[in-house]
């Protein structure tokens, strides 16, 4: 389970290394209205939590429409609480001495609750949200739907999002979003038909997998998490299983160099190569793999690419391996304690075989990272691949991208350990559509339930998921690694940890942070090569003291 002790004395370290002060639990749309309902409950009421949302917002409206010059602001309301939000900063706003105008979609008597409160706290206008003017606006505020979005935008709606938008481009004016840009769910990061492109967005309490999930991101701008009176003690309750991939989710499960240790302590990663032709995948991945902090790594390369291999190393070693059988002998020796296949190692039944091989050593404390062509043979029988990790002792992580992650999961598969035929069949239907759901982190879960595995689902937005249910979003990928080679890289960077003894999820949670910091180290014109090397700068700030 997930360290909460550990996570608590690494966040002050989080935060100064990078400048990053947003908690790292996101809460999914239900989960947030839990804490909401919990808040509320414990007696903190609902209208000052909706005035310190509207404050919040008033807020960076305010600095916006200073950096803008002033001019007026103009604030879309919606029927919900998004739109309540919007009357509290509407009030202050005006309060302040802004040019304040607000449109509201629909009726004030569909208002309830908080919102209606709100609204009647407003002693300005209402003007009809399809009469809005923004022509001489510099900020407009979008308060019209949340998170919670149930529906594709469409009528009066959509066309409102869609005029928000052309003003946008064509004024150069700010859009300052509540909770999440209209149009956009929270738990997915999809687009509900249309959606609105914000350059600032403010959320409440904690983020949501929306704002850091595709294309969400993309439309939120700057993304501003304001605390508003919900005590952090309902997530003890609440329990979330999702989070932003940062080094205070992960740090203190990958072991610190020890003054006492040595090579063989930080253990010894072997790398499958593939044939002559193809031998820079694995060298890449080998790099990653001893410049990402294993003490020994070994490429085992087939005889005819032993000389190819030879003239590109000189720390990282060879062994001779010319397919399953002489790969079970090799790996007879439990020093190697990680394992990594699939870079360039081609595609077809050879390849199949070395990753059952693989799974049926039967050491415990091994890992096995399962790359590129070793996901791609098992196309269309993730089953075959599930039954083998089942079987299997160790740590397995799957490192997809999605087009891999298509080929792989092309059929349904049957879900293991189901009770009775019914829940089978039940479970085999849920299964087949999470896997081929619109949001990213949905189809993560449902792979790592199916195979047991950590599955990295690879991007921009790359998502972790274990088995259990736990899930990591990363939030801070740099472009630079669009590149040929960086997912082999990366492969490296996670056998790695798990060289250094790493659990799954952390091993792989840290790799892909580590792959990303080693991105931005060095910035653009990064080519695969580079990454491995910017490794000790990103080990100098991973290991710097807590101040």
């Amino acid at each position: 389970m997930f360290r909460k002790l550990a996570l608590r004395q690494a966040r002050a370290h989080d935060a100064r290394m990078f400048a990053d002060d947003q908690a790292l639990e996101l809460l999914s749309v239900a989960e947030m209205g839990e804490a909401d309902r919990r808040a509320i409950v414990g007696g903190v009421a609902g209208i000052d939590l909706m005035e310190a949302a509207g404050r919040a917002v008033a807020d960076a409206a305010r600095c916006a429409h200073d950096a803008a010059g002033g001019g007026s602001i103009v604030i879309l309301c919606g029927p919900g609480n998004n739109g309540g939000d919007g009357f509290v900063a509407a009030r202050i706003l005006a309060a302040q001495g802004r040019d304040v105008t607000l449109f509201l979609l629909g009726p004030v008597t569909r208002l309830k609750g908080d919102a209606a409160l709100a609204a009647q706290r407003w002693t300005g206008a209402v003007g009809a949200a399809s009469d809005a003017l923004l022509s001489h606006a510099r900020v407009v505020i979008d308060a019209l739907f949340g998170a919670g979005l149930d529906r594709d935008l469409e009528g009066e709606a959509r066309a409102l999002v869609e005029k928000v938008n052309l003003w946008r481009g064509q004024s150069g004016g700010v859009v300052v979003a509540v909770d999440v840009p209209s149009g956009l769910d929270g738990d997915s990061g999809q687009i509900r038909g249309a959606a609105i492109s914000a350059d600032v967005t403010v959320s409440f309490f904690r983020l949501k997998p929306g704002h850091l999930l595709l294309p969400g991101r993309t439309l939120c701008g700057k993304i501003e998490c304001a605390q508003i009176g919900i005590p952090s003690s309902v997530l003890e309750t609440i329990q979330p299983l999702t989070f932003r991939n940062a080094p205070a989710l992960w740090r203190s499960s990958l072991p610190t160099p020890a003054a006492d240790g040595h090579k063989y302590t930080r253990g010894h990663a072997l790398v499958l190569s593939g044939p002559m032709h193809r031998t820079g995948a694995a060298r890449l991945a080998a790099r990653g793999a001893l410049r990402g902090g294993a003490g020994l790594v070994t490429l085992a390369s087939p005889r005819e690419a032993l000389a190819v291999n030879a003239s590109h190393l000189t720390a990282i070693m060879l062994t001779p391996c010319e397919g399953a059988a002489e790969l079970i002998g090799i790996l007879q020796d439990r020093r190697f304690n990680a394992l990594a296949l699939g870079p360039g190692g081609g595609v077809g039944q050879a390849m199949r075989d070395c990753v059952l091989a693989a799974l049926s050593t039967g050491e415990s404390g091994r890992g096995i990272v399962l790359d590129a062509d070793a996901l791609t043979s098992f196309a269309g029988a993730a089953d075959v691949l599930a039954a083998a990790i089942s079987a299997f002792p160790g740590k397995v992580v799957l490192t997809p991208h999605d087009g891999e992650f298509t080929r792989l999961f092309k059929t349904s598969s049957r879900l293991p350990d189901s009770n009775s035929e019914a829940d089978e069949s039940c479970s085999q239907g849920l299964l087949a559509q999470s896997l081929r759901a619109s949001s990213k982190l949905t189809r993560a879960r449902a792979a790592a339930r199916l195979t047991g595995a950590v599955v990295v689902l690879k991007g921009a937005d790359t998502v972790v998921a274990h088995p259990d249910g736990r899930a990591a979003i990363a939030h801070n990928l740099p472009p630079w690694l669009a590149t040929a080679g960086s997912g082999d890289v990366l492969a490296g960077l996670i056998a790695a940890n798990f060289a250094r003894g790493a659990p799954a999820f952390e091993a792989a949670c840290a790799g892909v942070w580590m792959h990303g910091a080693a991105a931005r180290a060095f910035g653009p014109g990064l080519i695969a090569e580079d990454i491995a090397e910017q490794m000790p700068k990103v080990f100098r700030e991973l290991y710097a003291p807590v101040s």
